[in-house]
């Protein structure tokens, strides 16, 4: 197989006319220059000049391999000048991974944004669950919900969560704001049987504890739906509480309970492959990320 540095000694010796010429310009000995070419021509099984005491010429199988040469040093050139565009600024395609609801719910309302921040960067989000694998599927970073970010992955926290109950104020004006969590039981909860805690909410204010078993008219494994339902006024929704930020902001939701709300062991984190060279557009994606949300509090 030919190694570029051979084609690269190849063609400076054709441009300058002589080894000597050639050595000189690329820093290297003569006997060096001779003995990459004459390796050259047996690789080849031809001869690619000819050589006098007076100037070198190129063989006819020495033209058509110049040709070639010269293609694939253009080449590897533009493939090495593209990949280093790549690493000077922000730009290419992004592959993210992103849980369904905080896709939808939190990252969709911040892309415009970065995006229009940084207008070369193409984005393609995956809003899905299930873990990706950063290496063999080709993602530059994955956010995710968890306790123990896997091993051998860079881990930056993003925010640290808290277990909310919040409720439409039509529902609050129509049946009172709880004011502890045993009053719940005379609510409408409405409850996510998928996982114990979505119909078994706990509660925590200094050292007191407290299991409150929810019991409702609605109970279904769609997040979506429960939120739909708890803007129209049907009852009390326990979630994350990054799952409702803008819902609480513009008052379509109101938090009770507050002094009551346990934080989470899980904090949502960025995940990607360790890098001493981040690429720049993972890089700054991942600060405006941090930028956004608060990294969680140590308990």
């Amino acid at each position: 197989m030919l190694d570029l540095e051979t084609c690269r000694v190849f063609v400076r010796v054709v441009d300058e006319g002589s080894f000597s010429a050639a050595a000189r310009q690329l820093g290297v000995s003569l006997p060096a220059v001779s003995k990459q070419v004459a390796r050259l021509e047996q690789q080849l099984e031809a001869r690619l000049l000819n050589r006098t005491t007076r100037r070198l010429s190129l063989t006819e199988a020495g033209e058509v391999f110049l040709e070639r040469c010269v293609r694939l040093l253009d080449d590897a050139r533009e493939a090495h000048d593209s990949v280093r565009r790549l690493h000077d600024a922000p730009r290419g395609l992004l592959r993210v991974s992103a849980p369904v609801t905080f896709a939808a719910g939190q990252l969709a309302p911040l892309l415009p944004a970065f995006l229009a921040r940084y207008p070369e960067i193409r984005l393609e989000l995956d809003a899905s669950d299930r873990l990706v694998d950063l290496a063999d599927e080709a993602y530059d970073l994955a956010i995710r919900l968890t306790e123990h970010p896997p091993q051998g992955l860079v881990a930056r926290p993003l925010h640290g969560l808290r277990r909310v109950v919040c409720a439409a104020p039509a529902y609050l004006q129509a049946h009172g704001e709880p004011k502890h969590p045993q009053e719940l039981a005379r609510h409408n909860c409405l409850t996510y049987p998928q996982v114990p805690e979505g119909t078994r909410w706990r509660f925590e204010r200094g050292d007191e504890r407290l299991e409150i078993a929810a019991q409702g008219n609605l109970s279904t494994n769609s997040t979506e739906l429960l939120l739909r339902a708890a803007r129209s006024g049907l009852g009390l929704l326990r979630v994350r509480d990054y799952t409702v930020l803008d819902d609480l902001r513009q008052g379509l939701l109101h938090e009770v309970l507050r002094d009551w709300a346990p934080r989470a062991r899980a904090a949502l984190h960025v995940l990607y492959l360790p890098n001493r060279r981040l690429p720049p557009k993972a890089r700054v994606f991942i600060d405006y990320l941090l930028q956004a949300y608060e990294p969680p509090s140590v308990a």
